[in-house]
């Protein structure tokens, strides 16, 4: 319970305690992947099974006793390894930010005073925003937007890139989902996974800033039939750049080569050649 938390933690932390549920396994959060089936991230998370339990934790990310997203939470680097949920469409605007902790994995987590110090590179200060993962802009109801403001689903984010090629990224998508992810029920549904290479350098010599940060979607359209697209952007401040849409087969290949000893699956995914699939939707390639 969150009323046993030291209250001087909550003052360092400057954050509220949240209800998020941290259990034991992937398969208790139902609901936020596509045929309930996890990623499957080597060395982590195979066969729906976490390896090593004491490092990674599994996060119901729940508020006022309703859950809206799930999140594998990395102890040791103090971010997400991914947050995942359904998108059902989005109402409302952006809330008022009011940051929350995980009250079971308060000393793992980033705070206020992480944030506040700024990381220096080639004597250049560097800022790093809390860059959500899943977005709050994805959230079907308020309360499922307010959710997102957990320190268990942010990453310190350059702020160019958050607010800049991340960001586009993340609204081109939701208008793609909102268009076009309509199923057999007339319904938007769309699943997402959203994560992050760790990096080789630290916020305040705590907290792990990834070197990339990488999103997959997959529908099913009763109109399209399966779409899928990825992206993945490094983070650095990158002005007026933009991401290429990319296939899931080119997200697997890039965190191949670059982080995995071998194959990552997103999804359960029936889209074989996604960005064939996006040209005859006349969506741009680049964003």
């Amino acid at each position: 319970m969150w009323c046993l938390l030291p209250f001087a933690a909550l003052l360092l932390l400057s954050i509220v305690p949240t209800t998020a549920e941290v259990v034991r396994s992937m398969s208790g959060c139902t609901g936020f992947f596509l045929q309930e089936t996890p990623p499957r991230v080597p060395g982590i998370l195979e066969g729906g099974n976490i390896l090593d339990q004491n490092r990674y934790k599994p996060i119901c990310q729940t508020l006022n006793d309703s859950r809206s997203f799930v999140t594998l939470y990395d102890t040791t680097n103090r971010i997400p390894v991914f947050s995942a949920s359904k998108y059902k469409g989005s109402q409302g605007r952006r809330p008022k930010k009011m940051w929350k902790i995980e009250p079971q994995l308060y000393r793992n987590q980033a705070g206020e005073r992480d944030y506040r110090i700024k990381k220096k590179k080639n004597n250049i200060k560097e800022e790093f925003d809390k860059g959500h993962l899943f977005p709050s802009s994805y959230g079907h109801t308020e309360n499922d937007k307010k959710s997102t403001f957990t320190l268990t689903n942010i990453v310190p984010q350059a702020g160019p890139f958050n607010k800049g090629s991340w960001n586009r990224m993340e609204q081109c998508i939701k208008c793609v989902m909102d268009d076009y992810c309509i199923n057999n029920n007339g319904q938007v549904e769309g699943f997402l996974v959203i994560g992050v290479q760790p990096g080789n350098n630290k916020l305040n010599n705590r907290v792990n800033i990834p070197s990339m940060l990488w999103s997959a979607f997959c529908c099913y359209s009763r109109s399209k039939g399966w779409l899928a697209s990825a992206h993945w952007g490094q983070n650095i401040p990158d002005g007026d750049g933009y991401l290429q849409m990319k296939t899931l087969d080119e997200l697997n290949n890039k965190l191949l080569e670059r982080l995995f000893e071998y194959s990552i699956q997103f999804f359960k995914c029936r889209a074989t050649d996604q960005a064939a699939v996006f040209d005859v939707l006349g969506v741009r390639t680049g964003w």
